[in-house]
Parts: structure tokens; sequence; C-alpha cells
């Protein structure tokens, strides 16, 4: 099963708090269910959900380069060279982002308003992008703005893979049967999944060839000492 939600602004991504904000608990009410990945209780949309463990790594495992699309609103006007440093890869603390499809956009005609709403400075303008990426550093897509000198102000994940926030409200949810369906697939690809991780340290452990110990100088040592003793008579 899978679990489209489309979650508000200041929720965390989670089903519990010990200090009382809004959390997923209060949109989703289908037991034994978890997040495929996260989204930063400061960023708005979709946001999948899964009691299968195969496909919350499926979709949510780097490796497997599942794209993901968000509609960002930055502050002032990126030029041509800060789209193509976006687009081409940009140096972060954690190392440097993978290529990004990247292109200006006008304000979606299906935007909700925000609430509280976003604070803007009135004598700068803003922009809105849109950026698909297929890897996830944390909280990457404000990072890479901000590195370009304009600072993210409202970021909404809108698809992840084949599903999209289409016909789902904020704070709303949609159930998909058959998501495997859905997924692409390509001859030959080599999915990274739980059970594919742990084989791989399963192959790994039974391939190790084991030491051999005759020859260190402790064996040695052990035979030496094991040897009878001639008494001298």
């Amino acid at each position: 099963m899978l679990l489209l939600l489309n979650k508000p602004f200041n929720v965390l991504c989670q089903f519990t708090d010990s200090e009382n904000r809004p959390t997923l608990a209060d949109y989703v009410q289908q037991p034994q269910i978890y997040p495929a990945g996260r989204l930063d209780r400061d960023s708005e949309g979709l946001l999948l959900l899964t009691n299968d463990g195969k496909l919350q790594s499926r979709i949510s495992h780097p490796a497997n380069k599942l794209q993901k699309t968000y509609i960002v609103q930055v502050e002032g006007i990126p030029d041509d060279n800060a789209i193509e440093t976006l687009r081409k890869g940009v140096k972060l603390k954690d190392g440097k982002t993978k290529p990004a499809k990247v292109k200006l956009c006008n304000t979606p005609d299906w935007l909700w308003p925000r609430t509280p709403p976003v604070r803007f400075r009135a004598n700068i303008p803003t922009r809105w992008l849109e950026i698909s990426i297929t890897e996830g550093k944390n909280r990457q897509v404000r990072r890479m703005t901000a590195a370009i000198g304009h600072p993210t102000l409202r970021l909404i994940r809108t698809h992840i893979g084949p599903w999209s926030l289409s016909n789902v409200a904020p704070g709303e949810t949609r159930l998909i049967q058959n998501p495997w369906s859905e997924l692409p697939t390509t001859q030959g690809e080599n999915l990274v999944t739980a059970d594919t991780r742990n084989n791989c340290r399963n192959q790994r452990t039974q391939a190790s060839p084991k030491k051999d110990n005759s020859a260190s100088p402790r064996a040695k040592e052990t035979r030496h000492n094991n040897r009878p003793r001639r008494h001298k008579t």
C-alpha cells in the first residue's frame, strides 16, 4: 500500500512529538504505515507513506535515483549564470550536488495560501523555480539556492517518481493500490532494497577467506611447546 499525503507547512515528518507540535498523526489514520523519505517541517507538498519495507527502500534509497521535483520561491531573480550553476552542481559543505533540472516558472495557478504567509521584503522581488533532483542531502534545495545568493522563501514538493500532488489538497491523502506497477523499470536496472543490501553483506561474509594462522609466530610457538621433551637418563 502507498499513501500520498500533501503535507502542510509546519508539520513534522513523524507521528509523535514531545512538544505537541503538529505531526503526521494529525493527517494519517492508517496503522503501521511509515514515510518513504522525509520532508522538512518548513516545507510543503508530497510525502509518500507505506507499510511495505521493500517499497520504502525502493523509493527512498538514493542509489535508485527516483527523481523528486520541487516548486521553489526564491528571493530575488536568478540570472542565467545562477540557473546554470544549479544545473551543473553546487558546492556544499558535504560535497558537490549532482546535476539537476532547473528552470524558471510562473507562480502556479493551483497554489494555495500558506499559513502563516511568507514574509517578503518589500523592495526585493521574488521568483519561482522548478528544480528536479535525484539525491537527498539534508535541506539540499534550500542550500542550493542559498549558495547562488537566492534564499528559499517557500518550498513545495510536487513529484516523487511517477506520483504527483495532482488532486491532493493540503492535509489530504490519496491511496495507491498497486504502486509497484507505476514505478519505472529499466532492463538490467540494479535496484537497491533492504533485501539486496542484506544479501550483499551475507555474500561478502561467506566469500571472505579464512585466515591461515598456521604460519603465524604464535602458532609456531604452540607447536614447539607441544613437542615431546627428551629426558636425560
